[in-house]
């Protein structure tokens, strides 16, 4: 406190202006944990619920319109466009499935799933599932190769000078 006064008293600051110095510190330290606490977390669990197939043509938060069949959800924190893989605890059917709305709004659940995501993980019927929700660090395509395979080409440029090329033979 007492550096407060000593700037205040050589008319460097107010104390106004000191104050939303310290308060934007603040929030901006608040916005850091939180974000950097929600990229560390990468697993969630406890109970998913879904969509019914009426809520289809609504728009999203994100302002995207909802389609039944889509694989999308509604999770509190994660940015728009994020990857999730939704494993259901009770069958161990899995699902990624894209953050594109901000939701649940109902106690002790953590992701509103799209009609499509719900029918893949076997939840119809239940209506609500225990789930585990992890980001998706990687998309992972099936049979794409790890390392581009590039053809060799051998062309022998003798043949091509001497007018052995495989235009004239091509031709003849």
């Amino acid at each position: 406190m007492h550096d407060l006064h000593y700037l205040c008293s050589r008319n460097m600051f107010n104390e106004k202006t000191i104050a939303k110095i310290l308060l934007r510190t603040t929030v901006l330290c608040a916005v850091c944990l939180l974000y950097f606490q929600h990229t560390t977390a990468q697993t969630q669990s406890g109970k998913a619920s879904y969509y019914p197939k009426k809520f289809s043509g609504r728009k999203t938060a994100s302002g995207e319109r909802l389609h039944k069949d889509s694989l999308t959800c509604a999770h509190r924190s994660y940015p728009f466009g994020t990857l999730l893989k939704v494993t259901n605890i009770t069958n161990g059917q899995q699902v990624v499935v894209r953050v594109n709305d901000r939701g649940p709004f109902r106690k002790g659940r953590i992701i509103d799933l799209s009609w499509g995501a719900a029918k893949a993980l076997g939840m119809i019927a239940q209506g609500i599932a225990p789930v585990t929700v992890e980001k998706v660090n990687e998309l992972n395509i099936p049979f794409k190769p790890e390392d581009e395979i590039v053809p060799k080409l051998e062309l022998d440029v003798a043949d091509i000078l001497e007018g052995d090329s495989t235009v004239a033979k091509w031709r003849q």
